[in-house]
């Protein structure tokens, strides 16, 4: 028996989920959402928002360890990795409690239980007594988000192997840590527990870290990050994990050499792969190719009505990439145009400093067939980064050569994920230097450096700061 009939039905209230959901409903559609957990979803449940509060805090530790060099010294200085927790606990939970309460205010449904979508756009749901409930929608949008990627190595089933979701959930601070991977996850985690001084090694598959960046980016990373201790080991394949005592082996081979490297914990940040399970009855015929829903260009799968987003289609894994997707397809269901450019999607690290990168690189644009032209901006000569003591770092911007038109940027300083946003811009509109050059830049900001790098573009730097000796 049907309980109630929607106009759209989410499976999901993660970043895709619920984004798409308020949308729907300030167009006037009559929503629900199902949520197996707790609204917010992996982003601010067990990644983004908790990941991004322990950089924080550890950062912060960092700083009053370091306030020397600025003629402040503290003595005694500690950190209690149990209000860490709590810190980031209680964060998370005020995000999940606004998102709660916007689902509320908007008039939305939603359901708690793991939805499963069935012939003719039903949707069954087992809520958290084991009472299974069946409702209609004249559309459903899968939203289910993803899960940690385990991959077949021989003993990545040991107790002592975590997943990001399982470390969240550790109550000490690993004394030692090794993490399979060296992307963007991989390396904000280093980031925290090297500040709170565990030794950390990360073993990365590919010749570099965060091998989707700029090639830049990677060398100066691996420089920074070794300088503060990492040890790092890139083009190297891992072959096993054995217990030893209360600790962990890892094996691997690295320049056809074979390395082995004990730590008490082994973080798997190899990837994520979507969460599809018991998303789809086998009646919907919906296909998937490597475990991902296949869609259209505008999202739609297989069934009639039906609609996929976020880390449960191929694509980029990032939780603002799905909030857009999830608003696209809420604003095509209500029949407007949707606003966002879903082809230009920025790209941020949190380590410190931090990482951001959108458009093009170099490689790229010469693949693709474009005559560049680069502009190139040392943040060490910028006057905010040195009064902040900052490490080096650099603004990257790819124009093409004959028009000036920005093809992308790449960034690696303070703040580069809350300047990314206007590059994201230019790329969308297809802005060029000249026009980026017209809007005034105000001083002693991170800022300027974009300035900067902007008119180096066409050699024409002239605002240069000294540098540090």
């Amino acid at each position: 028996m049907v309980e109630d009939t929607f106009d759209l039905i989410v499976i999901g209230a993660g970043p895709g989920g619920y984004t798409a959901a308020i949308r729907a409903a300030k167009n006037g559609i009559k929503t629900a959402v199902v949520e197996a957990g707790r609204v917010g979803g992996t982003c601010l449940n067990r990644g983004c928002i908790p990941a991004k509060a322990m950089i924080h805090a550890s950062s912060l530790y960092q700083e009053m360890l370091s306030g020397g060099q600025f003629g402040v010294t503290a003595s005694g200085v500690t950190y209690d990795y149990g209000q860490i927790l709590a810190y980031k606990e209680e964060t998370a939970d005020q995000l999940c409690n606004g998102v709660e309460q916007l689902l509320k205010a908007n008039k939305v449904t939603v359901i708690y239980g793991k939805g499963t979508l069935g012939k003719n756009r039903e949707v069954r749901v087992v809520d958290r007594g084991g009472t299974e409930h069946m409702y209609a929608a004249g559309h459903v949008l899968l939203a289910a988000g993803s899960k940690p990627m385990l991959p077949p190595i021989p003993g990545i089933g040991l107790e002592g192997v975590l997943t990001s979701d399982e470390l969240f959930k550790l109550t000490e601070v690993p004394e030692s840590l090794l993490i399979i991977g060296g992307g963007v996850i991989s390396m904000e985690f280093a980031t925290v527990y090297l500040a709170l001084g565990s030794r950390v090694t990360v073993v990365e598959a590919l010749p570099r870290l965060v091998p989707n960046m700029d090639k830049e980016i990677s060398q100066n990373l691996k420089m920074i990050m070794k300088k503060r201790g990492l040890d790092i080991h890139t083009g190297a394949s891992v072959k096993r994990i054995e217990n030893e005592g209360e600790h962990l082996v890892c094996t691997f081979e690295e320049k056809e050499q074979e390395v082995k490297i004990t730590a008490r914990h082994v973080l798997c940040a190899a990837g994520r792969c979507p969460d599809t399970d018991a998303l789809l009855d086998e009646s919907t015929g919906i296909r998937l190719e490597r475990g991902r829903i296949v869609v259209d260009d505008r999202f739609c799968t297989d069934m009639d009505g039906v609609y996929a987003v976020g880390d449960l289609i191929k694509g980029t894994q990032l939780a603002h990439a799905a909030g857009a997707q999830g608003m696209y397809v809420a604003d095509i269901i209500a029949g407007r145009n949707p606003s966002v450019d879903l082809s230009v999607i920025p790209g941020c690290v949190y380590t410190n400093p931090e990482i951001a990168s959108v458009g093009m690189t170099e490689e790229e644009a010469r693949e693709k067939g474009f005559d560049t032209k680069t502009g190139k901006f040392i943040m060490s000569a910028n006057g905010k980064s040195l009064i902040t003591q900052e490490e080096r770092g650099f603004i990257k911007v790819v124009a093409e050569a004959h028009t000036g038109v920005v093809l992308g940027a790449h960034m690696m300083c303070a703040r580069a994920t809350d300047m990314i946003g206007e590059f994201t811009t230019a790329v969308s509109n297809r802005l060029t230097v000249e026009q980026l050059l017209r809007g005034m830049r105000a001083h002693p900001t991170y800022n300027e450096g974009i300035g900067e790098a902007l008119e180096e573009v066409f050699g024409e730097a002239i605002h240069v700061i000294p540098r540090r000796r």
